[in-house]
């Protein structure tokens, strides 16, 4: 599938309806376009199975209630709307996003308890999310912005809010010719990739930021799962600027980044190893098992 995003042939779930993929469309007064309350998921159908979907489904509704609104749909009303909009496109492979969000309505200040919620499912073809760096590395830039504490955004939600520092991060790296960017947290400890939990290895065992202040990702739980598996020792620790240094092999983990090697971070470079490879070869296996 190609060309814009607004103009393609297919299907969209739509508040409990298949429609025309030019069709589904919202108000310009809708409460999520001024203020940002809207929450997603991003998934990946795998030979016609999406990986760990009903915790995807889970995590949107609870998504929604930690930014203050209630889904209207069940897990199980979720995953009959993923399977149907993947049906009704004829995909066994793709990517699916399911977003929830408040609609227009009565209200159209800050406050928006008077807002229907509305949900949509669409689902497309989409190829490695940094394209050949999944094989050679990506290259990532320093974000100049941070991951905000807890106490100031609900940092366990996938709400579209969260993800304007990502949004300007990620186009002030790709200036500078990079696939992504590296932020630290507000307290300046690493913290993640703007869309893509990240890995460390040294002397064999790897370490991984704790997610504290940005979410645990699904892919992310995966991968430790599976390097404990092997015997990998895994530290899940606050890591310091200074210790990228000493960093032997780098990666990131995320539904849409699968598992992508790095080779370089600001003015640090990192090999693309063998655990690297064995991981990202072992998780195209487990997801479509």
């Amino acid at each position: 599938m190609a060309g814009s995003y607004d103009d393609r042939d297919g299907k969209i779930w739509m508040d409990g309806q298949l429609i025309e993929w030019r069709d589904a469309n919202v108000h310009i007064l809708t409460h999520a376009m001024h203020y940002a309350s809207s929450v997603f998921e991003g998934e990946r159908c795998y030979n016609g199975k999406i990986y760990k979907s009903r915790q995807h489904s889970e995590r949107l509704i609870n998504s929604g209630k930690l930014i203050d609104f209630d889904i209207p749909y069940t897990v199980d009303e979720i995953e009959a709307a993923k399977r149907a909009a993947l049906d009704a496109n004829g995909l066994n492979d793709a990517y699916v996003r399911a977003v929830a969000w408040r609609g227009a309505g009565e209200d159209m200040g800050v406050a928006s308890a008077r807002n229907p919620v509305r949900m949509a499912v669409a689902v497309w073809e989409w190829g490695n999310y940094y394209g050949d760096a999944k094989m050679k590395g990506a290259k990532l830039d320093i974000a100049k912005w941070k991951r905000p504490s807890p106490e100031t955004a609900p940092s366990q939600a996938k709400a579209a809010g969260l993800y304007m520092i990502a949004t300007m991060s990620k186009h002030a790296a790709e200036a500078k010719g990079c696939s992504d960017a590296m932020m630290f947290d507000y307290r300046g400890y690493v913290a993640e990739a703007t869309g893509a939990n990240i890995f460390f290895v040294k002397n064999g065992e790897v370490h991984t930021p704790t997610p504290d202040a940005f979410l645990n990702g699904l892919t992310r739980q995966t991968v430790i799962e599976m390097l404990k598996e092997r015997g990998v020792t895994v530290h899940e620790r606050h890591i310091m600027p200074e210790e990228l240094e000493s960093f032997e092999q780098c990666w990131l983990t995320g539904t849409a980044a699968e598992v992508t090697p790095v080779g370089q971070i600001g003015d640090y470079n990192f090999e693309v190893g063998a655990l690297t490879r064995e991981i990202s070869e072992s998780y195209e296996k487990l997801v479509r098992a």
